[in-house]
């Protein structure tokens, strides 16, 4: 489901840059943000009505909007950097709250986690069972940045 029809990998797997197009690197699937490139400033003030609405990196791992910077978390099953240490309660929990770890800080845009929260628990199950199947990959993504808020 996450794969072929979820759009999960859109985000959470690095791209390389071929002559078709943005292709998956296999090798690091739902890897996240790679954890040694580190994006420009960029100022806010460019984001907004008539102005961009968003950036992103080359891999489709990190955004920057007027939300703040978004980076897409390491969901492979790592132990130290990635969700090796969830378990299927708390992966429902976050999608469903729109939390990260379920209670801490929003999750930014482009994750669209209210359309998943609509899921049903076997669904949500399901697409913890992939994540659970994949390779291991050591990388620590930064956490996201929410935007300053205005004075």
């Amino acid at each position: 489901y996450m794969h072929k029809h979820a759009g999960c990998m859109d985000c959470q797997t690095p791209t390389k840059l071929t002559p078709p197009g943005p292709m998956l690197e296999e090798s690091s699937l739902m890897s996240g943000q790679p954890a040694d490139e580190q994006l420009p400033n960029v100022p806010h003030n460019i984001f907004g009505p008539d102005k961009w609405g968003a950036i992103t990196n080359n891999h489709f791992t990190a955004w920057v909007g007027p939300w703040g910077t978004s980076y897409a978390p390491n969901l492979s099953p790592d132990l130290d950097t990635g969700t090796g240490a969830w378990n299927e309660e708390l992966f429902i929990t976050i999608l469903r709250t729109g939390k990260f770890m379920g209670s801490g800080r929003d999750i930014l845009p482009p994750m669209p986690w209210y359309n998943y929260a609509k899921l049903t628990d076997a669904d949500l199950k399901a697409m913890f069972a992939y994540l659970r199947s994949l390779k291991p990959v050591k990388n620590l993504v930064p956490p996201s940045v929410p935007a300053p808020r205005p004075n």
